[in-house]
């Protein structure tokens, strides 16, 4: 089990539990659209660690962004296995091919 895993493992355990103890279950309790803010805030925090070359920043903010997507992705009932699969499906494929096999919006 990875850093990953035990990340989801411990957002499912307490996710449903008091919100004046858990972080994960207040932020879980106020929605996904508040929970979706706080991924778009860790990613600009990111964005900006990297362009200031702050690698320990960009580090920590990594961390804040995998966080806060993985509790998002759980509220969404998305493991990340799920993802791991998109991207092992992706694999060997170029980009721009990919983006291309997209359906068209």
């Amino acid at each position: 089990m990875d850093a990953f895993d035990r990340l989801e493992s411990v957002i499912a355990s307490r996710i449903g539990g008091d919100p004046t103890k858990s972080y994960v279950a207040k932020l879980h309790a106020r929605g996904t659209a508040k929970i979706a803010q706080k991924v778009g805030e860790e990613a600009v925090e990111c964005v900006i660690a990297a362009m200031a070359e702050d690698r320990a920043g960009l580090i920590g903010e990594a961390a804040d962004l995998m966080f806060h997507l993985t509790l998002l992705l759980h509220a969404q009932g998305i493991a990340l296995d799920e993802v791991r699969a998109e991207l092992t499906r992706r694999e060997g494929q170029s980009g721009i091919a990919e983006k291309a096999s997209r359906p068209q919006e």
